[in-house]
């Protein structure tokens, strides 16, 4: 449970493909935008379930908004003990197996619950919002509303509003035939109140630790070469954020791109030439409900990875290739054959 991958993998859901591009109506527009506010502006703490086709995790998020300061901890319950603690932008990932506590900062301004699907104009042209039916989770009543994407390059998600706090109690993360890839489900949840500083303390004494800082004071600019061309994106995918960073404990360099359609997101690795030579990969992957595509491209590892049906991540890596006399941009990478979406 690293600071950002525990966070969206856990809520991610998806609904049926639609055919036909119909608009979101204001009301379902409505409930989506009062779900973020309160995800973002209430105080809540509770226990939930991350239910994956290969493992199952128990978990516990404590949110709290004081005096315009945002503090938050998500703790796994099982026997990893790992925790996530957020003081406004800085996120410490506390390993205590391996007696480390990674360190970074996000811009954005999502919680430790994950990426959840904010829906505007931008993205109708790749999915569709639906207002379902009403239910009931934990005895408390429901409207289940969908995001749906229009192909089948992408996943969409499903979600259980609470009708009075307006906080999802349910989502599912389901493929295209409907079949669910994860599910994450609250199993009690208290809403409102006042929180206690130390309800954000560790459980774990991390001061021993190996503090290691990520993110903007651990990557490097981009070299002008070599170049990198992205011959093939999806519908509706954009390059989001890049960077280069060293592996740990190697010398060696990872140029990291980071593509999205708002909602979704693929991550393209390019590692290499390794020195020591080492065996590369081709071919698929998977990881929970995230897929990889790896191939070897003039000596470099290329690998793209996210929580996407596998024929879009391999359309992302087997567009990458070596950049020739093409358009450029400040990124130190190219677009050729297919223009930048």
């Amino acid at each position: 449970m690293t600071g950002g991958a525990a966070r969206r993998s856990a809520w991610l859901a998806a609904a049926a493909l639609v055919a036909a591009p119909v608009f979101a109506d204001d009301e379902a527009r409505q409930w989506l935008a009062s779900m973020h506010e309160a995800l973002a502006t209430r105080n809540y703490q509770g226990e939930f379930l991350h239910l994956a086709a290969d493992h199952t995790e128990k978990l516990r998020i404590v949110h709290r908004v004081k005096d315009g300061h945002i503090a938050e901890r998500l703790v796994n319950v099982g026997s990893t003990r790992r925790e996530v603690i957020r003081h406004d932008s800085e996120l410490q990932c506390i390993l205590p197996d391996d007696h480390k506590v990674l360190v970074e900062t996000e811009h954005d301004s999502g919680t430790l619950l994950g990426t959840l699907p904010h829906f505007d104009a931008s993205l109708e042209a790749n999915y569709r919002l639906e207002l379902g039916e009403h239910s009931t989770v934990l005895g408390r009543p429901v409207r289940v509303l969908a995001v749906a994407p229009r192909d089948d390059l992408r996943f969409g998600y499903r979600l259980w509003i609470d009708e009075e706090n307006r906080l999802p109690m349910r989502t599912d993360l389901c493929d295209a035939e409907g079949h669910v890839l994860e599910q994450v489900m609250f199993t009690s949840l208290k809403v409102g109140g006042p929180i206690a500083d130390s309800a954000f303390h560790p459980d774990n004494d991390p001061s021993g630790f190996a503090w290691i800082r990520q993110g903007a004071a651990a990557a490097r600019p981009l070299p002008g070469d070599p170049l990198w061309r992205l011959a093939q994106l999806p519908p509706g995918f954009r390059l989001s954020a890049t960077s280069q960073q060293q592996l740990p404990g190697s010398d060696a360099l990872v140029t990291h791109f980071m593509l999205s359609d708002g909602l979704a997101s693929v991550s393209v690795f390019i590692e290499g030439p390794p020195a020591p030579p080492r065996q590369a990969t081709e071919g698929q992957g998977r990881v929970g409900a995230a897929f990889a595509y790896s191939r070897v491209v003039d000596g470099h590892q290329v690998t793209a990875v996210g929580e996407v049906p596998p024929q879009t991540v391999e359309m992302i890596a087997a567009g990458v290739a070596r950049a020739k006399a093409t358009r450029r941009n400040g990124f130190g990478l190219s677009f050729a054959g297919q223009p930048q979406q």
